[in-house]
C-alpha cells in the first residue's frame, strides 16, 4: 500500500519573502521607476495618475465582466431579462388581431344634484365612467406596434407606454454625460503642448462618440454611419473615427441567429444549407452575415436580422421626433423638422423587411444589367423571408481592405474602383433614376474582374425625370462657373423654396464660390468643398434637402474621400464630367440640348469655339466617347491620340463625329447657332487646329485622286496610294454639313469684312492643301521611278 506523504505547510516570516512575491515587488519597483521617468518627462504627475486610474478601472471592468458572464449562465439572466422586457413593453397583452381604437378623452365629473343620495349616485356614475375609461385604455394596450412606420400610430403606441420613453431618455442622457466625462479626461491626459492637443482633440471626440453610439444600439449606430460619410459637416477627424462603425459592430450569438433562420424558413438549418460558418463574416447595425453553402454547392451570404429590432428602432425614432419638435420650437424654424425623423423612420423600418430588400435587389439588378462594369449579386427568393435574406456570395476587396494594404497595386485598384463608382452613381442619377441609397464603403466591393460590386439594397431612391435633368445641368454649370444658372438648377431640384430671394441667394453663392480657380476648363476644387458651400447657404436660406439630393451628394463625397486617401490630387468633377459630356452629345432630347446650348452659346446665341473645344477636350478623356465615331475611323482616331497634338486631336474628333450617326446633336447645335458667329469662330485663331486638320483632309483627298489617276497613266503600283482619305470623304460629301455651311455664309453676308476673311482663309487653306498634295505626289513618283533603276546588292559578287 502506497504511503501518503503528509502535507507540510510553508510558513513565511515577515523577513523571508517568497520568490514570487520578490519578483512581483521587483517588477512593481521597475514599474514605479518607469512611471517616475515618465513623470519627469511629462512635467507633471496628473497625467500618470489618470493613466493608473484608467488601467485600474479596465482591470476591474474585465473581472466584473467575467463575473457577469458566469452569473448569466448560472442564473439564466437572459431568459429572465427577456420575460421582464416583455412585461415592461406589455407584449404579453398585445393582440395582432386587435381592431383600431380611438384614444379616449378623460371623463368629466358628474355632479348634477347636491343631495346625499344623488351625490352618492353621482359618485357611482363617475366610478363607472372611470372604470370604463381604464377598461378602454387597457384594451388599447392590446394594439401592437404597427408593421409600417406611421407617425400617428407610433405616437399613440408610446403615449400608452411613457415609462419606455422615460427609461430610454435616461439611458441616452447618462450615455452622453459619460461620454462628456471621458472626453474631458482624455484631454487632460493628452500631451501638455497645445498643438498636439488640438491635433488629437477632434479624433478623440470621434472615438468617444463612436463608443457611445455602439453602446446605445442599432439606431444610433446607423446614424453614426451616416454621419461618417459627411466630413464636410462634422470634420475629417471625427468622420475618420466614426467610419470604424462600419467594421467594429459587435455580433449577437450564433444560437439565436440559427433560431431566427429556422423560425423564418420553417425548418432546420441543415435542410437548406450544407454548411454555415461558425462566426459571422460581417456584422451590421441591423443584422449580421454568415457565409454558407447550399446543397448544390453554391456559396451564399445569409443575412440574419438582430432580435427584437423593430421595437428598439421605432422607439429611438420616436424620441428623435420629440427632440426635433422641441428644437423647431426653440429655433423658431418655419419647416417641420420632425419630417426628417419621419423620413428616417420610414427608411429604417423598410430596411427591417428583407422581403422588400430582396425585391429592391431584383429591381436594381434588372435596371442596371446592361452596364458591364457593375457586379450585382443574385437573390435566392426561396431562402429569403422577412428576417432572413440569402444572396450570392460576392468575392472582392472592400475599400477599407485596399486602403490598409497601402501597396501600389491596391492604390490602382482603389482609384479604378472610385472611377467606376463615380460612373455608377452618374448612371443611377442620369440614366436609370434608381439610386442605391446607402453607398458607404462597407457596401462596396472591387471584384477581381475589375468591376464594382454593390451590397445591401434595403433602401433605394427613385428620382423624377425633372430632378435628373436638373442634376445634370448643375454639374455642367458648376464646371463652367455659371453660378446664376446653378441657382436655377437648385430651384428645379426643389431645394430652394418658393419665395426665397433668388437675387441675394445668387450673390451669396457667387461670393462663396467666386474664388474657385479653373484649370484646363475644370474647377480646381474638391467636390466636398463645393458641397460644404452649398450646404451652408442652404441652411442660411432654410432650403429643403430632398432625399435623392442628399444621397447623390453623400455618394460622390464618400467616393472622393476614398480616392483622396491614396491620391490627394483626385477631383470628382474630372472623373464625372466626361460621362456628362457623352450624355449631352448622345441624348437628343430638348432638355439636354438646352443644357448644351447654355454651354456653347452666349446669351445672344453666338457660337463660342473655346467653349466647344473645352467641352470636347474633357469628353476625349473618356474611352466610351470613341464609340460615337464610326468603327472604320476608330483605329486611326486612337492612333492620332498618341501621335498628334491635343488640339489637332480635338479637331479630328469633331470632324469624324460630325457626319456620323451620333453627330446629330452636334449638327443641330451648329444649325441652331448664329451663322455669322459660326463663320467668325472658323476664322479665329482658336480654330487654327481645326483649319489645319481640315487642310490635311483636303490634301489627303487630292493626293488620293492624283495618285489613282497618274498611277494608271504612268503604270505605277497603287501600293503607295493613301487610304486615309476614304475616312474623310463623308465630311465633304455630307449634304447636311453643306446646308449648315451655306446657312452660315448667308448670315455672314451682312458683314462683308467677315465674308472677305472667310474667303481669304478658304483660299489659303486650299492652296496649302494643294501644295501638300503635289509635294507628296512628286515624292511618290520619284520613289516609284527610282525603284526601277536600283540594284539588288545580292546579285553583285565581290571577289577578293
Amino acid at each position: 500500500m502506497a504511503s501518503v506523504s503528509p502535507v507540510v505547510p510553508v510558513i513565511c516570516s515577515a523577513r523571508t519573502t517568497p520568490r514570487t512575491r520578490r519578483n512581483h515587488l521587483s517588477r512593481s519597483s521597475k514599474n514605479v521607476g518607469s512611471r517616475k521617468q515618465k513623470l519627469s518627462k511629462n512635467g507633471g504627475g496628473l497625467g500618470n495618475v489618470v493613466e493608473v486610474v484608467q488601467k485600474d478601472v479596465e482591470f476591474i471592468k474585465a473581472g466584473f465582466s467575467k463575473g457577469l458572464q458566469w452569473a448569466n449562465r448560472a442564473f439564466r439572466v437572459p431568459e429572465v431579462s427577456k420575460k421582464v422586457e416583455d412585461l415592461i413593453w406589455l407584449r404579453n397583452v398585445e393582440d395582432p388581431n386587435a381592431s383600431f381604437f380611438q384614444f379616449p378623452t378623460w371623463p368629466q365629473p358628474y355632479y348634477p344634484e347636491l343631495s346625499g343620495v344623488d351625490l352618492f349616485m353621482a359618485d357611482l356614475k363617475a366610478l363607472e365612467v372611470y372604470a370604463g375609461y381604464f377598461y378602454y385604455l387597457s384594451k388599447m394596450w392590446t394594439k401592437p406596434l404597427p408593421e409600417t412606420y406611421d407617425p400617428e400610430q407610433v405616437t399613440e403606441y408610446f403615449t400608452l407606454r411613457p415609462h419606455i420613453v422615460a427609461l430610454r431618455l435616461l439611458e441616452v442622457f447618462l450615455a452622453f454625460v459619460s461620454a462628456t466625462i471621458k472626453f474631458r479626461i482624455s484631454r487632460i491626459s493628452s500631451a501638455a503642448d497645445e498643438d498636439a492637443r488640438e491635433n488629437v482633440s477632434d479624433y478623440n471626440f470621434g472615438i468617444v462618440l463612436k463608443e457611445t453610439m455602439l453602446n446605445l444600439g442599432p439606431t444610433f449606430i446607423k446614424v453614426g454611419q451616416s454621419l461618417s460619410t459627411r466630413p464636410d459637416i462634422i470634420g475629417y477627424d471625427i468622420s475618420k473615427a466614426l467610419s470604424e462603425l462600419h467594421d467594429q459592430i459587435p455580433p449577437f450569438g450564433r444560437v439565436e441567429a440559427m433560431k431566427i433562420i429556422e423560425e423564418e424558413l420553417g425548418s432546420q438549418v441543415e435542410t437548406f444549407f450544407s454548411h454555415v460558418s461558425d462566426e459571422p463574416v460581417a456584422a451590421a447595425s441591423f443584422g449580421q452575415v454568415y457565409k454558407a453553402s447550399t446543397h448544390d454547392g453554391v456559396d451564399v451570404a445569409v443575412k440574419v436580422q438582430r432580435p427584437n429590432l423593430r421595437h428598439v428602432v421605432i422607439r429611438d425614432i420616436y424620441i428623435l421626433r420629440i427632440g426635433l419638435g422641441l428644437l423647431q420650437k426653440v429655433a423658431k424654424r418655419k419647416n417641420d423638422l420632425r419630417l426628417y425623423a419621419d423620413e428616417l423612420g420610414k427608411g429604417f423600418i423598410g430596411e427591417l423587411d428583407y422581403n422588400l430588400e430582396a425585391a429592391n435587389a431584383l429591381e436594381f439588378t434588372e435596371a442596371h444589367s446592361g452596364y458591364t462594369f457593375m457586379s450585382l449579386p443574385k437573390v435566392f427568393r426561396h431562402l429569403s423571408k422577412k428576417r432572413v435574406l440569402t444572396m450570392e456570395w460576392m468575392v472582392g476587396d472592400s475599400p477599407t481592405d485596399l486602403i490598409s494594404v497601402s501597396s501600389q497595386e491596391s492604390k490602382q485598384k482603389l482609384l479604378d474602383m472610385v472611377n467606376k463608382g463615380v460612373e455608377a452613381s452618374l448612371v443611377q442619377l442620369l440614366e436609370t433614376g434608381l439610386m442605391h441609397a446607402d453607398p458607404h464603403p462597407g457596401n462596396l466591393r472591387y471584384v477581381s474582374s475589375g468591376k464594382i460590386g454593390f451590397l445591401d439594397f434595403g433602401l433605394l431612391c427613385r428620382m423624377e425625370k425633372k430632378h435628373q435633368l436638373a442634376m445634370l445641368a448643375s454639374i455642367v454649370h458648376i464646371v463652367n462657373g455659371d453660378w446664376a444658372s446653378l441657382v436655377h438648377d437648385l430651384t428645379e431640384m426643389d431645394v430652394i423654396r418658393p419665395g426665397t430671394n433668388i437675387r441675394r441667394f445668387t450673390m451669396d453663392l457667387e461670393d462663396a464660390l467666386g474664388d474657385v480657380e479653373f484649370n484646363n476648363g475644370m474647377p480646381d476644387v474638391k467636390f466636398s468643398r463645393v458641397l460644404g458651400k452649398i450646404w451652408s447657404l442652404a441652411l442660411k436660406y432654410h432650403c429643403r434637402m430632398p432625399p435623392y439630393y442628399v444621397l447623390v451628394l453623400r455618394s460622390l463625397a464618400s467616393l472622393e474621400g476614398l480616392a483622396v486617401a491614396v491620391d490627394p490630387t483626385f477631383k470628382t468633377f474630372e472623373a464625372a464630367y466626361p460621362y456628362v459630356v457623352q450624355k449631352l452629345l448622345v441624348d437628343n432630347s430638348a432638355a439636354t440640348r438646352r443644357i448644351l446650348h447654355s454651354v456653347v452659346f452666349n446669351r445672344r446665341r453666338e457660337f463660342q469655339w473655346h467653349k466647344l473645344a473645352a467641352f470636347l477636350r474633357v469628353g476625349a478623356t473618356r474611352k466610351g466617347l470613341n464609340s460615337l465615331v464610326p468603327s472604320n475611323t476608330r483605329t486611326s482616331l486612337t492612333q492620332s491620340t498618341k501621335e498628334v497634338a491635343p488640339e489637332a486631336n480635338l479637331a479630328n474628333l469633331a470632324l469624324r463625329l460630325l457626319p456620323s450617326k451620333n453627330g446629330l446633336v452636334l449638327r443641330r447645335l451648329l444649325m441652331t447657332a448664329d451663322g455669322a458667329s459660326l463663320i467668325r469662330a472658323l476664322v479665329s485663331n482658336e480654330a487654327s487646329p481645326f483649319r489645319q486638320q481640315l487642310c490635311k483632309i483636303i490634301a489627303d483627298i487630292l493626293y488620293n485622286w492624283m495618285s489613282q489617276t497618274l498611277g494608271k497613266f504612268l503604270n505605277l503600283s497603287p501600293v503607295m496610294v493613301s487610304t486615309g482619305a476614304n475616312e474623310y470623304e463623308p465630311i465633304l460629301r455630307d449634304r447636311r454639313l453643306r446646308v449648315i455651311l451655306f446657312k452660315s455664309l448667308n448670315s455672314a453676308k451682312k458683314d462683308p469684312v467677315l465674308l472677305l476673311r472667310f474667303c481669304l482663309s478658304s483660299f489659303v487653306l486650299f492652296f496649302v492643301a494643294s501644295a501638300m498634295a503635289f509635294r507628296r505626289m512628286l515624292v511618290f513618283i520619284a520613289g516609284a521611278y527610282s525603284g526601277r533603276f536600283s540594284y539588288n546588292s545580292e546579285q553583285i559578287a565581290v571577289t577578293a
